[in-house]
């Protein structure tokens, strides 16, 4: 089963996300400490496509696709910006950088998806979760 979203960059989007992934977890049975794990990471990428990728501008769009399989579920966040390093991002857990207030939506992706990959110059992220440690 593959889905496809596309949303404003608006912070409105954020709560449709959340609905989505709600809905999509309930119909996998997904458990809690699962749902926590996706939920998070999936918003962290379209909060990072709203604000950093498309600037906020609400002209421009977010593209999610979600696809599962019996052992895995991938979410896919696409901005319309000109993309970023990923591969150099400061270390959030430094204490040079502990006060920021933002840096760690990467940090966070890495830590709680099973998956994570970059491409498009960083404009698009893919999130696996892998569904047999349910």
């Amino acid at each position: 089963m593959a889905q496809q979203l596309e949303l404003c960059s608006t912070s409105d989007s954020i709560n449709i996300v959340e609905k989505l992934i709600e809905t999509i977890c309930a119909n996998y049975k997904v458990n809690e400490n699962h749902y926590g794990n996706i939920i998070v990471a999936i918003t962290e990428a379209v909060n990072n496509a709203i604000y950093h990728g498309n600037k906020s501008d609400p002209d421009k769009k977010i593209h999610i696709a979600f696809k599962s399989d019996p052992n895995m579920i991938t979410f896919t966040v696409r901005d319309e910006g000109i993309g970023f390093d990923f591969q150099n991002l400061p270390d959030p857990t430094d204490p040079v950088n502990l006060e920021k207030p933002t840096g760690r939506g990467v940090f966070l992706m890495h830590r709680l998806a099973d998956e994570v990959e970059f491409s498009d110059k960083g404009s698009c992220v893919s999130l696996k979760f892998e569904l047999s440690a349910n």
